[in-house]
């Protein structure tokens, strides 16, 4: 067993709600979006509800090659302000990782474990131990990876290091990348936010032969002490998750220094950010300039107000 007990179970309302504004008409909007929470043995997802304004034209939504819920949309109706928000009602209980009991195996034992696992779908394996477009593994990122997984370090205190290390090494400081930076900027730079500390986990675990996938979704947050909290004033997120030796995986937060708990709701994963993209898009439009949007909302709920049919799953 790689755990403990679970976290206590807490429920959530999220409000995520994408503006666009532009100065002239859009006569067509295309877009693609990941608007769902994904469904786990740890989240459970009793509401979901988009809404696209102007009415989008077209939108449907399937499951991607990573089991995320996508959505595909349409907006042909002429606008100046595009509006996309999701509202979802969930519950979590994550369980408390055993690192007592992943020490069991090294790093390079559970990287033979999980390479030869008849247990692990070759797909899954290869999709996350390759590099991809935002986590290149480049001899920066495989020398900085060695200095904290080594083979014979036991697994459980190498992970625990790896978030460790990236929130000590690193200063969080928006603006300082965009979505597009690579990992050897980051480490040269040592400044970033959650994504690029998700995408170095990520490669870091990649570069020892563990499979390592960037997690997308939201952190529960407090306000400053004595100050009301602003709606809106929250944001997306994003971890990387480890597999460890049986197929299950470990989430770790090098943002902020810990492995993931029950404040932690997953929308989508993939291999880096690009896979997961809450919104993107094309649009045709004369318009010059635009300006972007985003507010995001992590309402904790207390089960009792909720009415029956939210705590069923649908």
């Amino acid at each position: 067993m790689i755990t403990t007990q679970l976290h206590a179970t807490r429920w959530y309302e999220v409000r995520h709600r994408t503006n666009y504004y532009y100065e002239d008409y859009v006569t067509a909007s295309y877009g693609r979006a990941c608007l769902r929470p994904r469904a786990t043995p740890h989240q459970q997802v009793t509401s979901n509800v988009v809404e696209v304004r102007p009415g989008a034209d077209v939108l449907t939504e399937h499951t991607d090659l990573f089991g995320n819920f996508s959505h595909y949309l349409e907006v042909r109706t002429r606008h100046t302000e595009l509006r996309v928000s999701k509202t979802s009602v969930l519950s979590v209980t994550v369980p408390e990782v055993d690192v007592d009991a992943l020490n069991r195996w090294t790093v390079a034992s559970a990287a033979r474990d999980l390479r030869e696992s008849a247990d692990v779908p070759r797909a899954t394996y290869a999709a996350y131990t390759l590099p991809s477009s935002l986590v290149e593994l480049t001899p920066a990122v495989r020398e900085y990876a060695a200095s904290i997984l080594p083979p014979d370090r036991p697994l459980g205190e190498a992970l625990a290091d790896l978030y460790h290390r990236v929130f000590e090494d690193f200063q969080y400081a928006k603006g300082a990348t965009g979505v597009s930076t690579t990992l050897d900027e980051v480490l040269a730079n040592r400044r970033g936010v959650c994504q690029d500390f998700a995408h170095l986990g990520a490669g870091c675990l990649r570069a020892v032969g563990l499979p390592g996938r960037y997690v997308s979704g939201y952190i529960e947050t407090a306000p400053p002490k004595g100050r009301p909290k602003l709606e809106g004033s929250d944001a997306t997120h994003a971890w990387v998750a480890a597999m460890v030796p049986g197929g299950g995986w470990v989430d770790l937060d090098p943002t902020n220094d810990h492995f993931a708990d029950s404040r932690y709701l997953t929308t989508a994963w993939g291999r880096d950010f690009r896979d997961v993209s809450p919104l993107r898009g094309v649009i045709y439009t004369e318009s010059k300039t635009s300006r972007l949007e985003v507010l995001v909302d992590v309402i904790p709920l207390d089960p009792a107000d909720l009415p029956p049919r939210l705590l069923s799953v649908t």
